[in-house]
């Protein structure tokens, strides 16, 4: 683990729609030397005006949220204009290759997922906050596919059904894509099995699909797993 040898601080917003979730990050990055939490968000708008109004080194960036996600916190605090924009590490529940593409080409210094260390997750901090890019393993990959020309990751916008779909939604089709069970969903997701099967039906509905399997091989079609 990178430990610093002054006595700067890094200054650190974290951005996530499941309070429960920032609380525990925000404990953990607390305890460890060099690092500040300056502030925390759940939604869009609240994570621009305060990053806006911290000007943190680091923003830690859930990418699916409403409104935009964190794409549309990277893109809403560069309008912003502000005098420095801090560098954003993704850290996300999903690894899927056209989230890491589309959170990377917004402005996205780094890419990593929830299930990372805390100790890792605070040198992840340390690094991008130097300049380095970071990326959970085999994530690394579909960046410099995508940039090579080489990616399998669907270019956004191109499918109706699939756009129609809100973040949490896609979340749970990834999921149901992957064999999960409506009850592994809700604890991975932490929301309620009857929440999971809302968004299911949605899901179905929206991409016109008649049973789960159909979503399967539809989901398959689509590169989304």
């Amino acid at each position: 683990m990178t430990v610093p040898t002054d006595t700067a601080v890094c200054r650190v917003f974290l951005v996530d729609d499941h309070a429960v979730f920032r609380s525990g990050v925000r404990a953990e990055l607390s305890s460890e030397v060099g690092l500040e939490i300056v502030g925390e968000a759940g939604n869009v708008a609240d994570a621009v005006n305060g990053i806006v109004a911290t000007t943190p080194d680091v923003v830690l960036l859930d990418v699916h949220m409403p409104d935009g996600g964190g794409v549309a916190v990277v893109r809403g605090v560069a309008d912003s204009r502000i005098d420095t924009q801090p560098v954003y590490l993704a850290l996300s529940v999903s690894d899927a290759a056209e989230d890491v593409i589309a959170t990377i080409r917004a402005g996205a210094r780094g890419y990593v997922t929830k299930t990372i260390a805390g100790a890792d997750l605070a040198d992840a901090v340390r690094r991008v906050a130097d300049g380095d890019a970071v990326f959970s393993p085999r994530l690394a990959g579909f960046v410099l596919d995508s940039f090579t020309g080489r990616s399998a990751a669907p270019e956004p916008h191109l499918d109706p059904e699939l756009d129609s779909l809100t973040p949490r939604e896609m979340e749970v089709l990834r999921l149901l894509a992957r064999g999960y069970t409506y009850r592994e969903i809700a604890e991975d997701l932490v929301i309620s099995i009857k929440t999971v099967e809302t968004h299911a039906s949605n899901v179905l509905r929206k991409t016109q699909q008649s049973n789960r399997n159909a979503l399967t091989r539809w989901a398959a079609n689509r590169h989304i797993s």
